[in-house]
């Protein structure tokens, strides 16, 4: 099962992506977690991304890219992965969707997690609030102020590759503000009508 999740921060990928992961044995690959690793293993693409991350540059597409190719090569990943917070853009879906192809392989799917942007600041709002009557100190991307300007990237960049997924008839959405148990309920029906359609 390859497959791409997709939505704003705080719609709960982390959340789902994780009882995917102990669901189906297949690993979550993070783009940034998979570049430090690659970056400290000293592999060529990760010796590359690290001389542009010193220089202070942005790492491009084709070295992000090429080190998911890297990842989805090990032997963990042979039965699927679940990509969370890439492709990011338009043009690293295309890239995404080259690369694999050239490995012989698809995704199975793209969920969205579907979510109402106004009850999603809201819902950051009060997790601040409770984190803060908590005597807890309140997580940087907690901040109601930091939250809606990466809610803005995100609505920027992110959601024009929605379409793309719609397009080649990968894109599922799912309702992200439902309880966390009915979204997970939810994405096994999904990948269960997926699973059937790819058997048929």
């Amino acid at each position: 099962m390859r497959l791409i999740l997709l939505g704003p921060p705080g719609a709960g990928k982390g959340t789902q992506a994780a009882r995917l992961v102990q669901k189906y044995g297949i690993p979550q690959l993070s783009t940034g977690d998979m570049l430090r690793a690659a970056v400290a293993a000293g592999t060529p693409i990760g010796l590359k991304a690290r001389d542009v991350m010193e220089s202070g540059g942005l790492v491009s597409d084709e070295i992000v890219v090429g080190i998911i190719a890297d990842r989805i090569g090990e032997p963990d990943a042979r039965n699927g992965f679940i990509l969370d917070g890439f492709p990011r853009t338009v043009k690293q879906a295309e890239a995404l969707d080259a690369m694999l192809a050239a490995k012989g392989l698809k995704l199975d799917a793209a969920i969205e997690l579907t979510v109402d942007a106004g009850k999603l600041v809201d819902r950051i709002v009060n997790r601040a609030a409770e984190a803060r009557a908590a005597g807890q100190p309140v997580r940087k991307d907690d901040d109601p102020d930091v939250f809606k300007s990466r809610l803005a990237a995100y609505e920027h960049d992110t959601a024009a590759v929605t379409p793309v997924y719609r397009r080649l008839g990968l894109l599922r959405g799912v309702d992200g503000m439902a309880p966390i148990d009915a979204v997970t309920a939810a994405i096994d029906a999904v990948l269960k009508d997926v699973a059937a359609a790819s058997a048929s």
